[in-house]
């Protein structure tokens, strides 16, 4: 039995917030990190698809370069 689509929404905004909160303590802003609306409002999808969005050249190169230093 798999969870209640209400549980299952707040389970991926947790996720969200949690990952929103990882990558500023990196130094990192996503604006437009979201749960996906149209997967969030299916009831078929397992959980909704969380999109990272678009970002300038200076978030895509502090992005790079914390996965960098995370990889080493």
């Amino acid at each position: 039995m798999g969870l209640r689509s209400e549980e299952r929404l707040r389970a991926a905004e947790e996720v969200v917030a949690r990952l929103r909160g990882e990558l500023r303590r990196a130094g990192v802003a996503l604006p437009s990190l979201r749960l996906d609306p149209v997967t969030a409002a299916s009831e078929t999808a397992g959980y909704p698809l969380v999109e990272l969005g678009r970002c300038n050249l200076d978030t895509a190169l502090r992005l790079a370069a914390v996965l960098h230093e995370v990889r080493r």
